[in-house]
């Protein structure tokens, strides 16, 4: 493993814990990016299992996007993950930005899933 990939996995389970100390068993709403695409899902630590998932590669998300890989993308994950969120009945959850910095598309994606009226 890699210094670069050793950091990441450093900051994103500090981050985790610190979820876990402060989240009081709420769900996750775990943001994955890579270079192409970004994945939302919310997850119940407690069962192990994803409740709701969004990504730039859901036939809802592509028709709107040109790219999956930039803000306007990230803004329209965010939306139909509080969409979907709010159908399953979800509207508290704890942003688990892993080991990402909390900017840009990451930012963006938690911005509109606030819009899209989850409360983190």
């Amino acid at each position: 493993m890699g210094m670069q990939r050793e950091l990441q996995t450093r900051r994103r389970r500090r981050l985790r814990y610190q979820l876990r100390q402060k989240g009081n068993g709420r769900p996750r709403l775990s943001v994955f990016r890579s270079s192409k695409n970004i994945y939302a899902q919310v997850i119940d630590d407690m069962a192990g299992k994803t409740l709701v998932a969004a990504s730039t590669l859901d036939a809802a998300a592509k028709e709107k996007i040109k790219t999956g890989a930039d803000i306007n993308a990230a803004r329209i994950v965010g939306k139909l993950i509080a969409e979907r969120a709010k159908k399953a009945g979800l509207g508290q959850v704890v942003f688990d930005r892993g080991s990402y910095i909390y900017h840009g598309r990451v930012k963006a994606l938690a911005e509109a899933a606030r819009e899209g009226g989850l409360s983190f």
